[in-house]
């Protein structure tokens, strides 16, 4: 999911400089505008959004001032950051209370530029995820495919999916708690794939496996002959995820004495590895994962406030099955295939009904053991309550029908949105306008979906 910038000056060799050192930067999603009445035009048609507006104050025509103006009536998400030859106190308090996120004096400042648009970058995000919450309608996922293995139609948990991407789309670090067995690896993965690293390695560490020394050799390397047995050089975890990410979990069991390695790494982006004294950079991504109540051991003095706060840039909290159950015949549906290759499996009403009420302590993870052992005794046949664990066959409840929960028309929510929007598509003869009338959306949505299915 790229960020979107459009720079606008009337200066065109300024504007090439500028785009070259951005992409640079890592920015692809670049558009240039030397003409400030074509830019306000732009932003007035509605038609394309931008998330960052970098503006020459002093333009010929439609001004930067101006434009800010036009820019926050029509599109008020993006974050505007004036630009200027003269530093002048007046004209940068004029464009702050107007909107404007920053102020920056030419000649620009490469480093100074970048920070201002990564700033401006996760201030959107932030009120966007903050907007969640209050929202009724779930915006749609940009990247769908990156959450396919999350299986749900639950209205909490499509919400932290949506805050997950949003999240993806940035380096900070994320946090994800939950019960032991709901998916926090999952997610992590799904937060992976649906940034701008997912061609890049994701490394999974079960941080309650590294103590001591330990830590040290894995996390850094070492080179050949730094200690008793290091007879060759190794790679540690943050060489080998380079520019990917480094997934840590079970955080909470880090040891407090090395807390501290831990959180200057994430500070300073750097570390040494054993057996040298000079400092390598890194630039892996931290997801960390945790089942235990950080708050708590931060109260109790058994692990870092200022770690627990560097790691929790991004809270994403997975809620237990037992607070989910309409996903309940959703995910069996999904394990019998996973696990048979066959869409459906018979499975009796009454099983259903004791899964239904039964409250998982352990969980999605709980849940896949019961259907694979229920599969491996049912010997094809269909899956009856004999085939299931002895706690779940002590649970009395009236058989009662869960319609329709294991058929074709029970699909996750991206697949039957997909469904819907291209028999639309079709039967309106791929008109796209009329599509996008009769669906209720904006035709720039539609145009993306459609994008994303394939389609041209």
């Amino acid at each position: 999911m790229e960020n979107s910038i459009i720079i606008i000056d009337d200066e065109k060799d300024f504007l090439q400089t500028i785009k070259r050192g951005l992409i640079l930067a890592g920015f692809n999603n670049i558009r240039v505008e030397s003409d400030s009445e074509n830019a306000a035009d732009i932003f007035k048609s509605g038609e394309t959004s931008f998330d960052v507006a970098l503006l020459d104050i002093t333009m010929p025509g439609t001004n930067g001032i101006e434009l800010l103006d036009i820019i926050k009536q029509t599109n008020p998400e993006t974050e505007c950051i004036m630009i200027t030859a003269v530093d002048d106190a007046a004209t940068a308090v004029q464009s702050l209370k107007k909107g404007a996120y920053d102020y920056l004096v030419k000649p620009v400042d490469q480093d100074s530029l970048v920070n201002a648009i990564n700033r401006a970058i996760e201030r959107k995000r932030l009120f966007f995820i903050a907007d969640l919450a209050k929202r009724g309608d779930i915006p749609d996922l940009v990247k769908p495919e990156a959450f396919t293995d999350i299986i749900t139609q639950d209205k909490i948990l499509q919400r932290i999916l949506k805050e997950a991407e949003l999240h993806a789309a940035s380096n900070i670090p994320v946090l994800i708690t939950g019960e032991s067995g709901t998916g926090k690896e999952l997610l992590a993965r799904a937060v992976h794939n649906a940034g701008t690293r997912a061609s890049t390695v994701f490394v999974p560490v079960n941080m309650a496996a590294l103590t001591g020394s330990l830590f040290d050799s894995e996390f850094f390397g070492h080179i050949k002959g730094t200690f008793t047995g290091a007879d060759k050089n190794r790679k540690g975890y943050l060489e080998i995820t380079s520019q990917g990410t480094l997934f840590l979990d079970e955080i909470g069991t880090l040891p407090f004495d090395l807390q501290g390695k831990l959180l200057r790494v994430i500070q300073e982006g750097e570390y040494t590895k054993l057996g040298t004294n000079s400092p390598v950079k890194t630039d892996a991504r931290f997801i960390t994962a945790t089942n235990e109540n950080l708050e708590k051991l931060v109260k109790k003095k058994l692990f870092r406030a200022d770690l627990y706060y560097r790691l929790k840039g991004g809270l994403l909290h997975l809620p237990p099955l037992r607070e989910r159950k309409k996903d309940i015949p959703l995910l069996v549906r999904h394990f019998i295939k996973d696990l048979t290759g066959e869409e459906v499996t018979s499975i009796d009403d009454h099983v259903l009904s004791i899964l239904m009420d039964y409250d998982f302590p352990g969980n999605i993870r709980e849940l896949k053991s019961i259907i694979s052992s229920a599969i491996n005794l049912s010997q094809n046949k269909p899956i009856t309550r004999v085939h299931l664990p002895s706690e779940l066959k002590k649970i009395k409840t009236k058989k009662k029908t869960v319609k329709h929960q294991l058929t074709e028309d029970f699909l996750p929510l991206f697949q039957m949105e997909k469904s819907h929007i291209l028999r639309t598509y079709q039967a309106m003869n791929k008109n796209k306008s009329q599509t996008a009338r009769i669906l209720g959306i904006a035709l720039n949505t539609l145009r993306k979906k459609l994008e994303s299915y394939g389609e041209k």
